[in-house]
């Protein structure tokens, strides 16, 4: 055994959660992603999904899919920069530039690639990147490749923010990059006050809306536009794997941004471009989220509603006011165990636990969808609620 291998096979952690019977982790789903999904041949209601508005098995972004291969075939065989452009990249591009009100927009093979590209590419060796502690994964990894340097800021915390603004050279440039909605606490950033201290400092703002769109501002816009502030905002990011049913992301902004990074961008110019069907299934997705605003609302209603009832039946939800909702447990072992015991009672949903979060912030994930009924929100909260009570968690 080489040197690697013996480092690496002392790694046994999931062994030892797999023993205990506590790993809840890479879940064979047999089924399309629905409110209802099937494990091991039985059906279980899905609170786990990122898919807000329920389009992944919408008949017409499933036609737009096999219409699209028919036409185009399964790839592109190439990078965007070289043979990989298709006519209907060029067109999403241009419909995303107008869904978020920006000059122009550029696609990328997945959400991750996007941040990773743009984080790690627009500040330079004496400018600044200033994060939420709580920033997404592929932002962190971002600003790991950048030669710039890297502060940050206490959750949401625009007291921190400023502070850190403080410490700043005023001639160099100062990225502040956060989430719209936090992926994991449902919390939406305080825009208004950052976009204050953004234009006081001097400072750019790019802001992560791969899990505001389709749930936040007109039509499903984003953060910016749920603000009215989408003119103080520099970049919009957003993905397709979550309200759009697809795969891939985004960036947007000026035309001369887009320009520049559309040139420079590694994970761009070193990746191959999205698959026609991925393309076509984001374009079909927004038709129907611009045609269908009554999903976005449905998606809110359920939304009040689960929280009221995690909020009556005792759960701590932090300070969520969106479809992702934070059961916190604070424990480790609890959080999976519950997760086992409410899948083995038909409820799907995500345990958060170190060292992803702080062991004091361990929590289940709980998030909905716009094809979710009242019924089936109202099942889950009382079978949480009964595990939960079962484990002295309540």
């Amino acid at each position: 055994m080489g040197i690697l291998q013996e480092k690496l096979s002392g790694y046994d952690a999931p062994q030892k959660a797999m023993q205990a019977g506590i790993y809840p982790y890479f879940r064979a789903i047999e089924s399309e992603q629905d409110t209802v999904v099937i494990i091991n041949g039985k059906k279980v209601l899905m609170f786990g999904s990122n898919s807000y508005l329920g389009l992944t098995n919408h008949p017409k972004v499933k036609a737009a899919a096999k219409a699209a291969i028919d036409k185009y075939g399964t790839g592109c065989a190439g990078s965007r920069f070289l043979n990989g452009t298709l006519d209907i990249h060029i067109e999403l591009e241009n419909k995303l530039a107008r869904l978020v009100n920006k000059d122009a927009a550029l696609c990328y093979s997945t959400g991750f690639q996007v941040n990773l590209g743009v984080v790690s590419l627009l500040a330079g060796r004496h400018d600044y990147l200033l994060l939420d502690e709580l920033d997404h994964a592929s932002i962190i990894e971002g600003s790991r490749l950048s030669f710039s340097k890297v502060l940050k800021f206490a959750h949401n915390d625009m007291d921190s923010l400023k502070n850190k603004l403080k410490l700043c050279h005023k001639d160099r440039i100062k990225l502040i990059v956060v989430d719209g909605i936090f992926s994991m606490e449902g919390d939406i950033i305080n825009l208004p006050e950052l976009v204050k201290l953004a234009e006081h400092y001097g400072a750019s703002i790019m802001v992560d809306d791969a899990h505001s769109l389709g749930v936040l501002g007109k039509n499903g816009s984003g953060t910016a536009s749920h603000f009215g502030l989408t003119d103080k905002v520099d970049l919009i990011m957003g993905t397709f794997s979550k309200s759009f049913a697809s795969l891939g992301g985004f960036i947007a902004s000026d035309k001369e941004v887009i320009n520049y990074i559309k040139h420079n961008s590694r994970t761009l110019i070193f990746s191959a471009s999205m698959t026609p069907a991925s393309v076509a299934s984001v374009l079909a997705s927004i038709e129907i989220m611009e045609n269908e605003p009554e999903r976005i609302q449905h998606l809110w209603d359920m939304s009040a509603l689960a929280l009221n009832g995690f909020k009556s039946a005792g759960f701590d939800t932090g300070k969520s006011e969106t479809p992702i909702i934070p059961l916190f447990i604070r424990d480790d072992f609890k959080s999976l165990k519950l997760t086992q015991m409410l899948l083995a009672d038909g409820v799907f949903v995500n345990p958060v636990v170190s060292p992803a979060v702080p062991k004091e912030d361990c929590m289940i994930r709980y998030s909905l969808m716009a094809t979710h009924t009242k019924e089936q929100v109202e099942i889950s909260i009382e079978k949480i609620t009964k595990a939960a009570k079962a484990m002295k968690i309540l």
